[in-house]
């Protein structure tokens, strides 16, 4: 059942609907990791490293709302569910219990570099078919590469 026409053909529909479905789940467990890694992290960096975190977290929330209404805007039901995201995300699992702040900024420098991979990917796919999708994709990709930076800057 489809209650939003897309203004998009079938074929173009499929590929930028995998493309922002795909986004969304990355953004969802990006923002879930950052905001474990957030209650767990402890050393001398505490502070500052805990703070950063909160910054990733919110800017992955804001872009997976932005991303999952596209999806709804082109006639893509999204899907943030807790299955979904455990099966689909690219992130590897955090680790249980509390977190060095070295190894907090590591697990992130991963994860986001994880997602920003992919998210260049559907950069690509999106730019014939929906370039008001690419947009977005390249807006928040480049808010990730700024995060992916920094943290990179945090280990060095």
């Amino acid at each position: 059942m489809s209650v939003v026409k897309s203004p998009l053909s079938e074929a173009d529909l499929k590929a930028v609907g995998e493309a922002l479905r795909g986004a969304l789940v990355d953004l969802v467990d990006l923002g879930l990791v950052a905001k474990q890694v957030h209650w767990n992290v402890v050393g001398p960096r505490f502070r500052s490293v805990h703070l950063q975190l909160d910054e990733v977290v919110d800017t992955a929330r804001l872009h997976s709302d932005t991303v999952a209404e596209r999806c709804s805007a082109i006639g893509v039901t999204p899907d943030g569910r807790a299955a979904t995201v455990a099966a689909q995300s690219a992130i590897a699992p955090v680790p249980e219990g509390w977190i060095k702040d070295g190894d907090a900024v590591q697990v992130l420098v991963r994860a986001l570099g994880a997602v920003i991979v992919r998210m260049r990917e559907r950069i690509g796919v999106t730019g014939d078919p929906d370039p008001v999708s690419q947009d977005i994709l390249i807006g928040l990709t480049g808010d990730l590469e700024k995060h992916a930076w920094m943290f990179q800057a945090e280990s060095g």
